[in-house]
């Protein structure tokens, strides 16, 4: 939701549903954007600041920070134990014609543990399949699809850098632009360490509410 020219902010509700380990409500998210510059430019920083109360039951990943798998006991007893976190990310964009580039470095603390600060990253690259836009609307031209690829992962925490327990992805990506207000991004993430996931797969689906400015 677009609240002004300069700042986005968007509310994740989220939960769990395993088989054989049961299922329930794991938090909610909610997620600022700000960009201090109007225009584009070589490279437009964005800053992303994300509160999270959540429980040790989620399982959604859209960042991989610190180092370490995810918890798999039941998930009665997961979501019994709440955690309230700040994420800080620094967003670096790049347009090189039909190209863009991106570098995200991200910080993330744990408010409720004494845990330290912990790290990560993101690096992609991606495509638009078609240059111009059409007079008339089309939902499977080219120019509504944007491909790439991105690697992602920990990089350890204050407490230590964990290099044989981070894992790191390599994914391509697919992104498809099914209205003026909404998108669906689907991407499939190979695992490069042996503390990794062997595939990590993330679909989103993001629809954008306008908000009415009054003078």
């Amino acid at each position: 939701m677009g609240l002004t020219g300069w700042w986005t902010a968007e509310l994740y509700l989220e939960s769990v549903t395993t088989r054989g380990a049961g299922n329930g409500f794991t938090g909610w998210r909610l997620e600022n954007r700000f960009r201090p510059l109007r225009d584009e430019h070589r490279v437009t920083p964005v800053l992303y600041v994300e509160y999270e109360s959540i429980n040790e039951a989620s399982r959604i990943q859209k960042e991989i920070v610190g180092s370490g798998p995810l918890p798999f006991e039941r998930i009665a007893e997961l979501t019994e134990e709440h955690a309230h976190e700040l994420e800080v990310k620094l967003i670096l964009s790049s347009a090189l014609g039909a190209w863009n580039v991106s570098e995200n470095f991200i910080v993330e603390r744990n408010l409720t543990e004494s845990e330290g600060f912990e790290f990560g990253y993101s690096v992609g690259v991606a495509h638009h399949l078609g240059a111009l836009a059409r007079g008339t609307a089309c939902r499977l031209c080219p120019e509504t699809f944007v491909v790439g690829v991105e690697a992602y992962g920990g990089l350890g925490s204050t407490e230590g850098f964990a290099r044989r327990e981070q894992r790191h992805y390599v994914a391509p990506v697919v992104s498809w632009r099914v209205s003026d207000r909404s998108t669906l991004k689907a991407s499939v993430g190979f695992g490069l360490t042996s503390s990794s996931d062997h595939a990590l797969v993330r679909v989103g689906y993001a629809y954008e509410l306008p908000v009415r400015r009054h003078r």
